[in-house]
């Protein structure tokens, strides 16, 4: 199995074109903070360009018979992996209360976390699961199970 995040390519190709740490631009401290906007417009730029960009990049040289693609944040991310490789697509939202979040250290940023790149996908997609990842261990493992007993009948 195979997992690929959208995000990467994105992070990837704006750190070649911006000359910056592509590595650090992919965790979670104050440097991603510091270009996150930015990168953003940049990506949303592309984007309309080529609504494509970033998820062929995603699949190239991908042979593993199931993938696991995530941080999908757009609609037309979904409607594009749809169109390509239809009904075999299953989209997985994983959620998580607003208090779960903080306690984790996600801080609300107004203008970045209102966004399309971060709440895109909140309405209007249908889901085929929907994991909670609350911090209850038993729960989402239990969750988890029921997802990868289907893969186990599509493979």
């Amino acid at each position: 199995m195979a997992r690929k995040a959208t995000s990467s390519p994105l992070k990837e190709q704006y750190a070649k074109e911006h000359g910056l740490d592509f590595l650090r631009l992919l965790d979670a401290t104050d440097y991603k903070e510091l270009y996150r906007e930015d990168m953003i417009r940049w990506g949303e730029e592309r984007r309309q360009s080529d609504p494509g960009f970033f998820c062929r990049i995603v699949v190239e040289g991908v042979t593993q018979p199931i993938w696991i693609v995530s941080d999908t944040r757009r609609s037309s991310d979904v409607e594009w992996f749809r169109d390509v490789y239809g009904d075999i697509v299953q989209i997985v939202r994983v959620i998580a209360t607003e208090e779960t979040r903080t306690r984790r250290n996600w801080v609300f940023v107004a203008g970045i976390d209102d966004a399309e790149s971060e709440c895109g996908l909140d309405q209007g997609v249908p889901y085929d699961w929907v994991v909670t990842n609350d911090g209850d261990q038993l729960s989402l493992d239990a969750q988890l199970e029921k997802l990868l007993q289907f893969i186990q009948t599509k493979l």
